[in-house]
């Protein structure tokens, strides 16, 4: 998670390089990021409205407005900790724990979609009777599992869609971007080595012994350096 989001920053940053190199005004390309994360706040809270509608539509107002109340306080919370406090929260495990709630959201939501879908005989209600003396009411209220195939079965299969979808991106290349850094000081250390291994070459020889070591250090890299300089 953590090189996913330092390669996206890292992306950000080239985008406004280039677009100085190019002369896009900073103006323009700052609304243009602006306009770019309200439409994802947008999104995500459109969502989030559709989701409290439908309890609202169950349970009335007061349930949603105290789990209103709940996230806003939890989100100030963790926006004093990070920007007041200065504290480095784990935000590998807050992300990991966010894609396991939105995996059981999802959940909740198939369940309670083919519940409504059998309440409204579009599909069929198929009772399971070894189950309906396991399963509580309670579960059907607030986790939207019913002793029925249809909502099982579609509960199972979104599911599986989620698990698979993970460890198909992780398998499928879904790797962040390696960054370029540790490539430029290897280069950097290697070069070191070789003006070292020259420097004690020059020492210990003749002249004409230093430029031979260093036409070989210049076409054959930093293992010929230093074999040479072991037996200088």
């Amino acid at each position: 998670w953590g090189g996913w989001i330092r390669a996206h920053n890292r992306r950000r940053k080239s985008l406004v390089e280039n677009a100085r190199a190019v002369g896009i005004s900073q103006r323009h390309l700052w609304w243009g990021l602006i306009l770019l994360g309200f439409t994802s706040l947008y999104r995500e809270g459109f969502e989030v409205v559709l989701f409290l509608q439908g309890y609202y539509l169950r349970l009335g107002g007061g349930v949603v407005l105290k789990g209103a109340l709940l996230g806003i306080v939890l989100t100030g919370l963790v926006a004093i900790l990070t920007f007041v406090l200065q504290q480095r929260l784990p935000y590998r495990k807050m992300l990991i724990t966010t894609g396991i709630l939105l995996g059981m959201v999802l959940l909740v939501m198939v369940g309670e979609q083919a519940q409504e879908m059998q309440a409204a005989h579009w599909i069929p209600t198929t009772q399971i009777s070894q189950l309906a003396n396991v399963i509580p009411p309670w579960m059907g209220m607030w986790f939207a599992v019913f002793p029925t195939v249809e909502t099982l079965v579609a509960q199972l299969i979104a599911a599986v869609l989620v698990i698979g979808s993970y460890y198909a991106a992780r398998h499928l290349g879904g790797a962040p971007p390696q960054s370029a850094e540790p490539a430029t000081e290897a280069q950097a250390e290697a070069k070191a080595a070789i003006v070292e291994s020259l420097g004690s070459a020059a020492q210990a020889g003749s002249p004409a012994a230093f430029q031979s070591r260093a036409a070989a250090a210049a076409e054959t890299g930093p293992p010929v350096v230093a074999a040479s300089a072991g037996r200088a």
